[in-house]
């Protein structure tokens, strides 16, 4: 039995919360994946939370990193190097949604970095995060893009 949309969403929710923040601790400390994991399905109350979105976000992003970054790289304005480690994890994470996981529309990928973002970066960042992620959906999801215009 499938579970309600709403109930789904929100597992989602909090798989991209968990997954951002396992995410960025990846890239500050570089500890391995499944250790990360194991430490989150530990500390945290994963009964409401999509584990193999989690799970997918966790070890899809870091396989794809170089791709994932040449296909958002085009649409900043500074260096990739300038970016502060909350934004740059975020912009990965949409960009891996929106490359990998055509069953989620892209303005929900968007609409939930942006999310994030405002939680968690840097004033504004969440306007970049948005911006730079629109752009990357135009090329990564022309198709649906180009339906809802």
């Amino acid at each position: 039995m499938s579970k309600p949309h709403n109930t789904l969403a929100a597992e989602r929710r909090k798989a991209r919360h968990y997954g951002m923040q396992a995410l960025y601790q990846w890239h500050m400390a570089a500890a391995p994946l499944n250790q990360i994991e194991a430490e989150f399905r530990g500390e945290y109350d994963f009964s409401h939370v999509d584990g193999d979105y989690f799970h997918a976000l966790l070890h899809g992003v870091p396989a794809s990193v170089d791709e994932l970054e040449a296909a958002f790289t085009p649409y900043l304005d500074r260096g990739i190097e300038e970016l502060g480690p909350i934004e740059r994890t975020l912009l990965r994470m949409g960009t891996f949604e929106l490359a990998q996981r055509i069953d989620v529309p892209y303005k929900v990928v968007i609409n939930e970095a942006v999310s994030l973002a405002k939680k968690f970066g840097a004033t504004d960042s969440h306007k970049y995060i948005n911006g730079v992620l629109d752009k990357a959906a135009r090329e990564l999801r022309k198709v649906e893009v180009g339906a809802s215009s």
